[in-house]
C-alpha cells in the first residue's frame, strides 16, 4: 500500500465497517474523511439535529487526531457535508464550528442530498499538518 495507510480507532464505533478512515501520507500530514456523528455503538447521535451533530463529529475527530499525535488546532483544511435543504442549516455549520474550534481554519460548507447513515445529516473531512 506504500506510503498510504488507513487507520480506525479503537475509541469509535467498531460497529459499522469503515466509519472512520484516516489516511496518512508522507508522516507530515493526516488526511480524515467520513466522520459521522456516531456514538460508540455506531447510532447516530442527535438525529436531524445540525447543531449536535457537528459537535458529536468534532468530538470524535479530535480523538482521530489525538491518535494521530495531533490536535484540532493542527487542522489546515476543513470540509463539512450538510445534508439540509435550507441554507439555515448551512450556516448553523458554520457558527457551531466557529464555537468549538479556537482558531478555526480554512472550512467549506457545502450542502449535500443525503449522507451514508441513517438520520445523519453532518459528515467531516479534515487534512492536519503534523
Amino acid at each position: 500500500m506504500g506510503k498510504v495507510q488507513l487507520h480506525g480507532s479503537d475509541q469509535l464505533t467498531t460497529a459499522v465497517e469503515h466509519a472512520y478512515s484516516a489516511t496518512v501520507s508522507a508522516g507530515t500530514t493526516v488526511h480524515i474523511a467520513g466522520v459521522a456523528p456516531l456514538d460508540q455503538g455506531g447510532t447516530t447521535v442527535a438525529p436531524g439535529d445540525v447543531q449536535g451533530q457537528v459537535r458529536a463529529a468534532v468530538a470524535n475527530l479530535r480523538v482521530i487526531l489525538g491518535e494521530r499525535g495531533a490536535q484540532l488546532s493542527d487542522v489546515a483544511r476543513l470540509t463539512v457535508f450538510v445534508a439540509e435543504h435550507l441554507q439555515v442549516d448551512l450556516q448553523v455549520a458554520a457558527e457551531t464550528l466557529a464555537e468549538v474550534f479556537v482558531d478555526l481554519p480554512p472550512v467549506s460548507v457545502i450542502g449535500v442530498s443525503r449522507l451514508r447513515y441513517d438520520d445523519q445529516v453532518v459528515e467531516l473531512e479534515a487534512v492536519a499538518a503534523l
